[in-house]
């Protein structure tokens, strides 16, 4: 079998001493947040990317080693386990490989080839097939096989004769791994998509146009236009299928099979071969890759979507000050919902500026009251419906007040879903839904992070064909992305909602609950061992979850950092060295950069978390996401028929594909930057370019107002 840890060490390019400190981290249940930050000298610095790979990649072969087990065994069983063929299973690195080695001895229905064998015709199979030999004399298959016509056994003439030996060969034929294994790389190779639109839809009526005559060679076809396939077929709008040269692939198993030149032979065994492909091998094999190319598309379109999701969740928060949150309408009205400095709801207004003037002047007024009596200094509109009426009114109530918030138009995808959500009605049970959905449009503008994680990733529309990838998988590495970026960024343990916690490495949903009931009845922690006495919280938990929980003013300025509590006693060292108080450990940068860390290395604290210790203590309680930037959408422009070719506009990046980004420029249905037009230079990836909440400069290429497509540039702009 494989020696599952030197084969981890070879493929990700580690050392062995790395791939088993970081297995048994694992296995003892340290969360990859957790290693990757505080177990730097067991894994030799690995990263969270590096862990994460390792993780998947250990998954794989554990599972791969317990088939192959499982498939010996019934071989075994079978009294047709060979040297050589558990050689070969043992050897396999791929499933694919492991199964097709196992296929001939599948238990499987019932099948011509069974029906065959039971009419006694297997001897006269082995006769055909020694017959299939470079020297092999002329023989009559007709004579031979007359010996096996049998009323009884359902063998009633020749033909039938023969025509059962024809299945039991195909069968074999078709099931030997070699062949399955070529002709599979011949399609990946050498076949082509080709898919068509259905009759019963005309030119331009489906958003699958471009698939109407579309040819694509398979080993070329972008995540996208396999993903776009799958749905086409999925909603009966179009088919599409593999193309490829079967005479080749005829030919190649001719060319495997048939040994002798006997001229009756070389014609019985060309039949079978034909028949074995056509009716075992074509559409299985097809199916296969296609599943093959959707699987490959699933995993790029995800990685897609964990970058996108990466990049909004550390999107800059612009920090917790008293916010107004207006969530725009026109019929209805805007919901405004006022929050504090810790993002608690203070109170609610709907107003009606875009009715009447006698009404706009009353929202005014209303506003401006809660701008004063608040001390507002951010306001966040949502993107939404008659968002860029009430951004061009709040400006002019803006002008009417001596101290100016901050105004920003943010993003509300998934808002509706949080305020409908069991969540949002935990949180806020007598508010109404709109009311809900404001206050989340607040949050966002505060601290993107910590209202995000409270909704599905797949609603908040970073995704590409998020619906029809593996939901399992996009679960799995959404999660992953949602716990990194939450134990990078850190977790105000005295404000956080259980839904933030949750996310928190070592702390289970029911932690999570614990903690914040914990918090309400005994009020703000005072210091990181107080999680201690929390129900179910251990000391595994704590080990965990300790360095990534923030404690502001509390009783140790170490609880306000990411210095894991089991190195306080080397922090307390270099204080004592340095004869200043612990409680002003924070403030002397600049002696710490002097400080000889060899001095301090011990058995279990090395080097690396040295530095950590020191980078940390530099900039005590920092936040590691980038400074605050928002776009300034033209006052002149709210609709998609405002838009003029040649336009130059700011915007935000909303969404990054593998063929472009969407940017959101304010007239409610974002532009597209084709990949092209990223920059002046060749570029293979949006994503080294650009990346979601990135603010950019576009230039408007083409409007169609019809079907609601914008075409944008940002070529030649600098940005």
């Amino acid at each position: 079998m494989l020696n599952i840890p030197q084969l981890l060490a070879d493929e990700l390019d580690l050392k062995l001493y790395q791939v088993q400190n970081a297995l048994e981290l694992l296995a003892e249940g340290g969360t990859i947040p957790f290693i990757a930050r505080y177990r730097k000298e067991r894994t030799g610095e690995m990263n969270e990317v590096q862990l994460r790979n390792l993780a998947d990649r250990h998954s794989y072969l554990t599972e791969l080693e317990a088939r192959k087990s499982t498939i010996l065994s019934t071989i075994s069983e079978q009294g047709k386990l060979t040297p050589e063929l558990q050689a070969k299973i043992e050897s396999c690195f791929q499933k694919t490989e492991l199964e097709d080695l196992y296929l001939p001895f599948r238990p499987k229905r019932r099948t011509r080839a069974t029906a065959a064998r039971e009419k006694g015709l297997e001897p006269l199979a082995e006769f055909i097939k020694s017959l299939n030999v470079k020297n092999a004399i002329p023989t009559s298959l007709e004579s031979e096989a007359a010996k096996y016509v049998s009323e009884e056994k359902g063998v009633k003439t020749i033909e039938d004769a023969l025509k059962g030996v024809a299945d039991i060969l195909a069968e074999e034929v078709a099931e030997k791994a070699e062949l399955r294994a070529y002709i599979r790389d011949y399609l990946l190779e050498e076949g082509v998509f080709v898919s068509h639109i259905k009759d019963e839809h005309p030119e331009g009526t489906t958003k699958f146009e471009m698939y109407r005559n579309y040819r694509m060679r398979v080993k070329n076809i972008a995540p996208h236009n396999m993903l776009a396939l799958a749905r086409g077929e999925d909603e009966g709008i179009l088919q599409y299928e593999i193309s490829f040269d079967e005479d080749c692939v005829l030919s190649y198993l001719e060319s495997k099979e048939i040994h002798t030149k006997v001229r009756a032979i070389r014609d019985f065994y060309q039949a079978m071969i034909k028949d074995a492909f056509n009716r075992l091998m074509k559409t299985s094999l097809i199916s296969e890759v296609i599943s093959e190319k959707k699987t490959y598309a699933d995993i790029e379109s995800i990685k897609t979507f964990e970058a996108n999701l990466r990049e909004l969740l550390l999107s800059a928060p612009a920090g917790m000050k008293p916010t107004l949150a207006i969530d725009p309408g026109f019929r209805t009205g805007c919901k405004v919902a006022v929050l504090d400095q810790t993002a608690k709801f203070l109170e609610y207004q709907a107003i009606f500026p875009h009715q009447s003037a006698e009404q706009r002047q009353k929202a005014a007024q209303t506003l401006k009251n809660l701008i004063e009596k608040y001390n507002i200094e951010l306001i966040a509109i949502g993107n939404g419906t008659a968002s860029r009426e009430t951004d061009e009114f709040v400006s002019q109530v803006l002008q009417t007040v001596e101290r100016k918030p901050i105004k920003v138009i943010v993003n509300e995808s998934g808002a509706s879903i949080y305020s409908a959500s069991k969540v949002a009605l935990e949180e806020f049970p007598d508010l109404d839904v709109t009311v809900r959905g404001a206050i989340s449009i607040g949050r966002r503008l505060q601290d993107p992070l910590a209202e995000l994680v409270k909704i599905d990733p797949k609603s908040i529309g970073v995704g590409q064909y998020q619906h029809d990838v593996d939901q399992k998988l996009l679960k799995k590495q959404l999660d992953a992305t949602v716990e990194s970026c939450v134990n990078f960024v850190g977790v105000d343990l005295n404000t956080a909602s259980k839904e933030l916690l949750t996310f928190v490495s070592g702390i289970t949903p029911t932690i999570a609950n614990n903690i914040v009931a914990y918090r309400n009845q005994q009020g703000a922690f005072k210091n990181r061992r107080e999680l201690l006495k929390v129900p179910k919280l251990g000391p595994k938990a704590f080990e965990q979850a300790g360095g990534f929980l923030r404690i502001r003013g509390g009783n140790n300025p170490l609880d306000n950092t990411a210095v894991h509590p089991e190195s306080y006693p080397v922090v307390e060292a270099i204080a004592s060295d340095l004869k200043i108080p612990l409680t002003q450990i924070t403030l002397i940068a600049e002696q710490l950069k002097k400080t000889d860390l060899k001095k301090y290395v011990t058995d279990t604290v090395g080097e690396p978390t040295l530095r950590d210790i020191i980078n940390e203590l530099e900039k005590p309680g920092r936040d590691p996401r980038a400074e605050f930037k928002y776009a300034t959408f033209k006052e002149e422009i709210k609709e998609i028929s405002d838009l003029k070719v040649g336009m130059e506009l700011e915007g935000i990046v909303t969404n990054v594909a593998n063929f472009g980004a969407f940017v959101d420029i304010g007239v409610h249905q974002d532009g597209l930057v084709h990949i092209s037009q990223l920059a002046d230079r060749y570029i293979d990836d949006p994503k080294k370019v650009v990346k979601v909440g990135q603010v950019v400069k576009v230039r408007v290429l083409e409007v169609n107002e019809k079907l609601k497509r914008i075409s944008l540039s940002m070529k030649s702009i600098k940005q």
